[in-house]
């Protein structure tokens, strides 16, 4: 039988296929939750899945599309019909993409993929899994947003925005489901080393690489904790996904070395 900070909890993790939420899935099954991995992509679900039942968890990959609510509601059913029940969501697919700018300068095409992806993507699972967390007696919903979310100088104007915006839909939410024991909390991520990240932007250990758009030197010496690898948002996600975080609901925590602080 599991023990651990999730025992005999069931979680529904979007974007599980890959960087901060794979990591997640993974963590979240050592401490005794049984995975829901969902995630659009099936090779990458399903590496994921097979990764978690290697190590003696128990997961499941469900394909899920989370700007299609069909797709997300088919996903949230298939969940709960395989597990019995649903305790945690945690929302962490979404992204950001080289070409956003300057809300004088960008294309809206970023727009409509960025608000879809991260901002629309986030309400449709909420909307589907939040019935069933009430169901379950109460559990904790996790939104993945963004440091950016807490700053003036991020020059990615749409991801900034869809950013903030599922910081005010957080407290929100929080506020509306209190009364149904689910408490709803956000993460403010820095700059973290997944997959998309480094493909993207680069890492700041190889010369001429521009991370964030800025001298990355200059921003590692000003703050050496602003780039983190998957496992440190992780570990802040499980935090708010168990029971020692109780006292916190409606909150939205800065994981991103300090930048946000300055």
């Amino acid at each position: 039988m599991h023990t651990g900070r999730l025992a005999g909890k069931v979680a529904f993790i979007t974007g599980a296929g890959s960087g901060i939420a794979r990591a997640a899935a993974q963590l979240f099954a050592r401490e005794g939750a049984r995975v829901a991995v969902a995630e659009i992509a099936p090779e990458l679900g399903g590496a994921t899945e097979k990764r978690v039942r290697e190590a003696g968890g128990d997961a499941l990959f469900v394909a899920t599309d989370v700007t299609n609510e069909h797709s997300v509601r088919d996903a949230v059913a298939a969940t709960v019909r395989r597990f019995g029940r649903l305790d945690v969501l945690y929302n962490c697919a979404g992204g950001s993409v080289p070409q956003d700018s300057l809300v004088t300068d960008v294309d809206l095409e970023v727009w409509e993929r960025t608000m879809t992806l991260d901002l629309l993507g986030t309400v449709l699972c909420c909307r589907h899994a939040i019935p069933e967390i009430i169901k379950a007696g109460g559990g904790a919903v996790v939104n993945m947003s963004s440091g950016a979310a807490l700053r003036g100088s991020s020059p990615a104007h749409i991801y900034t925005a869809a950013k903030g915006a599922i910081v005010s839909l957080t407290r929100a939410l929080a506020g509306a489901y209190v009364k149904h024991n689910v408490r709803v909390n956000a993460i403010c991520a820095g700059r973290i080393l997944t997959e998309r990240i480094t493909r993207n932007y680069g890492t700041p250990d190889k010369p001429g690489v521009v991370v964030d758009r800025q001298d990355a030197t200059g921003r590692l010496k000003e703050y050496p904790f602003w780039v983190g690898q998957p496992e440190d948002i992780a570990y802040v996600a499980l935090f708010l996904a168990c029971d020692e975080s109780r006292m916190i609901t409606g909150a939205s925590i800065p994981a991103d070395g300090g930048r946000s602080a300055y």
